[in-house]
């Protein structure tokens, strides 16, 4: 197998094996703790402009399926993982994650003390890094990486979000059926989806809970979804900095009292930017399928999937959002809803895919939010 380097800002090198498509990437490198499901963190375009360390051992032994996808296509800047399995055994598999990262172009590495570097980026922070199969020079790649500008300020949605509007009536998946249109029974409620980087369980989550979605790109105007006459709006998650979208936070402001609202990681971002609140960025953020998050509402405690590296700052909010779900790990705010106005939204990801499906409720919430009108 051909040789592969890992090079960090801070001036950390591993060697490696090469673990999908010959070539260099650059991206910011930072750690997901989901013991399953590389698939869907491959396709979740919420980690456009990220190398991602998978800090599960084994990655690949079930293979590649095309169902579990997020989006149409990975993501990732780069892929990092210990041990890769070649011979993934499951009655759903197509094929082998190494083909899979290299059909599309994906570069990565493995046989890495990923455990070592995941106590680097937790130290000092997510950073960029190169990783490249091309340039065996240290030095070289340490440079490389230092001299990359990193994800603040960095438009990535534009990257992502879709060219044009599309109706989604997908459900969500069962062992007997898979995926199929799944009407609920009662009143459907017709739902605009603004699209920062949207992923495909989250549609069939509305889908489910008695949304007809229609799915819009992330620099549609207000007065173009206005004119759609939704019954509710939703924002979906997405990649990098909430401050580097000002046309999605400006479309926002004006939608607020419109119409109820529910956001999603960015977009519970984006919500609370449009609300006049601040963003900042956590040291090394939040990538797992096993945070612990407490409902205030109800008092429950809820183990959630999240993707994120920046969050809301609840102060700069006083007196006109109050802080709904908290993260029982560091405190941080995970959700929040307008003290007088319908919208609320979350900075997890109640979607999960990968994860668990303890916050499938705010779906249901979303609904009987706009029932009330």
């Amino acid at each position: 197998m051909k040789k592969a380097f890992l090079a960090l800002s801070d001036g950390t090198v591993f060697e490696g094996t090469s673990f999908g498509a010959d070539g260099e990437t650059i991206g910011e490198v930072v750690f997901n703790t989901s013991m399953t499901g590389y698939q869907e963190v491959l396709t979740d375009p919420s980690y456009k402009g990220q190398i991602v360390t998978m800090t599960y051992s084994h990655q690949g032994n079930y293979g590649i399926n095309e169902e579990d996808i997020e989006s149409g296509r990975p993501w990732v800047e780069g892929f990092i993982v210990k041990e890769p399995c070649l011979y993934p055994s499951s009655w759903r598999s197509s094929d082998v994650l190494l083909a899979y990262l290299k059909r599309h172009g994906i570069v990565g590495i493995s046989g890495i003390d990923t455990r070592a570097l995941t106590r680097i980026i937790r130290d000092k922070g997510a950073m960029q890094a190169v990783i490249s199969t091309i340039d065996g020079h240290p030095l070289r790649l340490v440079k490389k990486a230092k001299e990359s500008p990193g994800l603040v300020g960095v438009d990535l949605v534009k990257e992502v979000s879709c060219e044009k509007p599309y109706a989604w009536s997908e459900g969500l998946w069962t062992i007997e059926d898979g995926y199929k249109k799944r009407p609920s029974k009662g009143k459907r409620f017709k739902v605009v989806a603004y699209d920062y980087g949207m992923k495909r369980n989250i549609l069939r989550s509305l889908s489910n809970a008695g949304c007809d979605v229609t799915v819009v790109p992330a620099s549609t105007s207000a007065e173009t979804v206005l004119a759609m006459n939704p019954d509710g709006i939703f924002l979906s998650n997405g990649p990098g900095d909430p401050d580097a979208v000002p046309y999605a936070k400006e479309s926002v402001a004006k939608l607020i009292g419109k119409r109820p609202i529910f956001g999603i990681c960015l977009g519970h971002q984006i919500l609370s930017l449009a609300l006049g609140g601040r963003t900042y960025k956590l040291k090394f953020g939040h990538r797992g399928a096993n945070q612990p998050v407490r409902d205030l509402t109800t008092k429950k405690v809820e183990i959630t999937a999240q993707n994120h590296g920046f969050a809301v700052d609840m102060e700069s909010l006083k007196g006109v959002a109050e802080v709904t779900h908290i993260n029982l790990n560091d405190r941080t705010v995970e959700g929040l809803a307008h003290t007088k106005l319908p919208l609320f939204s979350v900075q997890y990801h109640p979607e999960a895919s990968p994860g668990p499906h303890d916050s499938q409720y705010l779906f249901k919430r979303f609904v009987e939010m706009m029932g009330r009108g």
